[in-house]
């Protein structure tokens, strides 16, 4: 039952701490902690990198022992919160990867929807990216220190690139090795090139799509499509 706080009976904190409704089922707890990293994603929005588990807690309607409850700690939360966004976006990249369109076309597509995404959710970008600014917050409600989780973050990306390249390009010898080069190559170009243009926006979109496609139209324009694997 919701209480109009928006914290619900049986996550009242009784004498500071936190307890559990008995008989709560697994796809009861599974909501909830969708609901609560729904409540995250909209302090991130607002507040970018400086989200602080106290903001979240109180968007939610709880406490800030019963938020660590279900996330263990403020790293638990960012990781979560980034498996989540990094899970759409990396489902957005395939699915211009796979457009039934020339290579080039696929190869601008992609770049365009990580740059979208960039565009579109700027705080959480920053927020996923970028430590918060100010380091003399208090322990108790300061910012998420991100800036020592973006680089798995960004290693996730050049795998799962790597492995696209790998299915779909035939790189002669070194195959494997070759395409995790590109792929931790091209994250590598799209985050930094993304981060310039966000925090400058020196051209539109859709120029430093065509710009960085151009930097990339040498030897993957050149390289033949693998026998045994879909096409790039």
């Amino acid at each position: 039952m919701n209480t109009g706080t928006g914290r619900r009976d049986d996550e009242r904190p009784r004498d500071g701490r936190d307890t559990a409704a008995p008989g709560r089922r697994p796809g009861d707890t599974e909501e909830r902690r969708r609901e609560l990293l729904e409540a995250a994603d909209r302090v991130v929005l607002r507040d970018g990198p400086e989200a602080s588990m106290n903001a979240i807690a109180a968007e939610a309607g709880i406490t800030k022992p019963i938020l660590y409850r279900h996330f263990g700690d403020k790293g638990g939360l960012y990781r979560a919160l980034a498996q989540r966004h990094t899970d759409a976006l990396l489902a957005s990249l395939r699915d211009a990867l796979d457009a039934p369109s020339d290579r080039r076309e696929r190869v601008e597509a992609t770049l365009d929807t990580y740059l979208a995404a960039v565009e579109a959710r700027p705080q959480v970008y920053r927020f996923l990216m970028h430590p918060a600014e100010d380091d003399q917050q208090t322990e108790s409600d300061q910012g998420f220190d991100v800036g020592r989780h973006s680089a798995p973050l960004l290693r996730r990306m050049g795998e799962e690139l790597a492995e696209v390249i790998a299915e779909r390009v035939d790189l002669d010898s070194g195959d494997r090795a070759a395409a995790r080069a590109w792929g931790h190559g091209i994250v590598g170009m799209m985050y930094a090139a993304g981060d310039w243009w966000l925090r400058e926006r020196p051209c539109p979109r859709a120029d430093l799509v065509r710009n960085l496609t151009d930097l990339l139209w040498g030897r993957l324009a050149t390289a033949g499509d693998r026998r045994d694997g879909p096409g790039f």
